[in-house]
């Protein structure tokens, strides 16, 4: 039964984020766990952090982008070019 909940859970955050990223609201995956909520507080916890932890990566994956484009800049910087 955990394995149907948490596969639950991550497919709904997928489909929360998805639908987030096209509309623009970054907030919708609090609105959905008030409605799981209601009916299970497991599901409800298992589906935040599922958006959670991919939220949290896509952040680390922009942070880390971000920082390698940097070190290349300040590499050609150096090399004069």
């Amino acid at each position: 039964m955990a394995d149907d909940i948490m596969t639950m859970a991550a497919n709904l955050a997928d489909d929360v984020i998805e639908i987030q990223d096209a509309t623009g609201e970054d907030r919708l995956f609090v609105e959905v766990g008030d409605v799981i909520g209601a009916a299970s507080q497991t599901l409800e916890e298992a589906f935040l952090t599922q958006v959670r932890i991919r939220l949290a990566e896509r952040k680390a994956r922009a942070f880390l982008k971000d920082r390698l484009q940097q070190i290349e800049s300040e590499l050609k910087a150096k090399q004069g070019g």
